[in-house]
C-alpha cells in the first residue's frame, strides 16, 4: 500500500498526467481480495493498521485531480467477463478499505446493504447499471498501452 500510495502521489504531481490507469500485473484476476490465511495470524491492532492504510489508499484514489480508470480484466473480489462483490461477508467479515460507506453513496443505501449483507456477486453488466462502473468495453481487444 505504501508503494501504490507513493506512485498516486507522484502522478498527482506530473503536470504531463491526464488519467490513471489501474490493472493487474497478472492475468484473469484483477483483485482477489485479501490474503484470509495472512489476516488469521494478524493482531487486532495490525488488522486495523492494515484497514486504515487500505482506506486511506482508495481515499487518495478519490482525491485525484484526473480520472482513474480500473482496467479489471476477471474476478474483482473484469471487460464483460468481470464479477464484483464483497465476498468476505460471506465469511462473517466486514469488508474493509471503506467499502460500506463508498458503495452506499454510489448505488444508494438499499441496494448497498443488499450486496453487502447478502454477499451477492454482480456481473459486469449490472455494475454498470448500478453505478459502480462508468463503461464497460469488450475484453476481447485486451489492455493496449500507450508508448
Amino acid at each position: 500500500m505504501t508503494r501504490l500510495r507513493g506512485a498516486i502521489h507522484k502522478i498527482e504531481a506530473d503536470a504531463t498526467a491526464k488519467v490513471v490507469l489501474v490493472a493487474s500485473s497478472g492475468p484473469g484476476v484483477f483483485c482477489a481480495g485479501a490474503d484470509l490465511k495472512e489476516r488469521r495470524h494478524m493482531s487486532s491492532s495490525h488488522v486495523k493498521e492494515y484497514a486504515n492504510s487500505l482506506r486511506s489508499t482508495f481515499s487518495y484514489f478519490e482525491a485525484l485531480s484526473i480520472p482513474t480508470i480500473a482496467v479489471i480484466e476477471g474476478a474483482a473480489l473484469g471487460g464483460e467477463n468481470a464479477t464484483l462483490g464483497l465476498p468476505e461477508t460471506g465469511l462473517a467479515i466486514i469488508p474493509g478499505a471503506g467499502g460500506t460507506q463508498r458503495l452506499p453513496r454510489i448505488t444508494g443505501r438499499s441496494r448497498a446493504k443488499e450486496l453487502i449483507f447478502t454477499g451477492r456477486r454482480c456481473d459486469a453488466t449490472e455494475a454498470v447499471l448500478m453505478g459502480t462502473s462508468k463503461l464497460l468495453r469488450s475484453s476481447r481487444g485486451g489492455l493496449r498501452q500507450g508508448s
